[in-house]
């Protein structure tokens, strides 16, 4: 049997950062309030001119580089991403050019924040039928894009980056499972209500019921839990390390709780990073691998919940 496997991390962050500080200047809000309703204490924003593909393709090269592959080694390109350079072609299309590979699958994936989620679950699924033997999976937004800069709601969450993986087919997981949903009848809760050619720019910025959000999310997130070990046969124990979707402190230790895991066995960057869609889980599990935490062979529980809304989980052996 196929299965596919992680070879390497890759992440990218652009250089410009705002603070909270930085926010006191723009709506009403203190630093203070923000970190301890949120977790979060700046958020990294792309500059004028740098696209959400300039993102992706530095994240992927530093994928790429640590599974020590070429882009031409590549059969597959998924790019999970709310946030197009333009609608078509895909942002996909775009970073295969700039990769050099042609010929090879390319495509966008959009479930928002479970975006890169839904992406390894799509890569794994191609994997073990045979039709990719590698593939690459960028997590890539530039969510200042269409934030509302004046809405203290949603401006003081988000941010700006990429992440990426390599995944190749092997004997043995690897991915063991993933587990997807969605449920539209949220819509209302979480959404960009503009469409092309609306005619209503105000429409074209995120808009969130937060605390109804809150709720749906933590709920939702804790019975992706039960679904993910019973599916398994495991036991909270047997999980190593949570990955989880960075949107809001409170969330995360919720889903740590429903897991009996120490915050110390959970990788968090919400501090750093905010809020950045489908970047966030893999710009997280770059950073563990990356800095020690995470080693080969443990079990990682990666999980996301967002706009749709959609939520997913992957379980992984690293």
């Amino acid at each position: 049997m196929t299965y596919s496997r992680i070879l390497g991390t890759g992440s990218f962050l652009p250089a410009r950062t705002m603070t909270n500080a930085d926010l006191e200047s723009l709506v009403d809000t203190t630093a203070t309030w923000i970190l301890e309703r949120t977790g979060i204490e700046k958020r990294h924003l792309v500059s004028d001119g740098e696209t959400c593909c300039d993102l992706a393709e530095a994240a992927a090269r530093n994928a790429l580089d640590a599974a020590g592959l070429a882009p031409t080694d590549l059969d597959l390109i998924i790019v999970a991403t709310t946030t197009p350079d333009q609608f078509f072609p895909s942002t996909a299309c775009l970073l295969q050019q700039r990769l050099g590979v042609r010929g090879c699958a390319a495509f966008d994936l959009q479930a928002v924040c479970t975006g890169f989620v839904y992406a390894l679950g799509v890569a794994d699924q191609f994997i073990r039928t045979g039709s990719a033997q590698r593939a690459l999976v960028v997590g890539a937004e530039t969510l200042s894009r269409i934030t509302d800069w004046t809405d203290r709601g949603t401006c003081v969450l988000f941010g700006d980056g990429a992440g990426a993986v390599v995944l190749e087919a092997a004997t043995e997981p690897g991915i063991i499972s993933t587990h997807l949903h969605a449920d539209g009848a949220y819509k209302d809760l979480l959404q960009v209500p503009g469409g092309l050619g609306n005619g209503h720019p105000e429409l074209q910025f995120m808009q969130m019921k937060g605390n109804e959000v809150f709720r749906v999310a933590v709920t939702t997130l804790g019975r992706i839990v039960d679904e993910t070990l019973e599916a398994n046969g495991l036991s909270k124990s047997d999980i190593d390390w949570l990955i989880p979707h960075q949107a809001n402190i409170r969330i995360i230790q919720a889903t740590a709780r429903k897991l009996d895991l120490p915050m110390e066995r959970v990788v968090v960057t919400v501090a750093d990073h905010g809020n950045t869609s489908a970047a966030s889980i893999p710009l997280a599990f770059d950073r563990a691998v990356r800095d020690g935490r995470i080693r080969r062979g443990e079990l990682l529980l990666m999980e996301a919940f967002g706009g749709g809304f959609t939520w997913g989980s992957v379980l992984v052996r690293y």
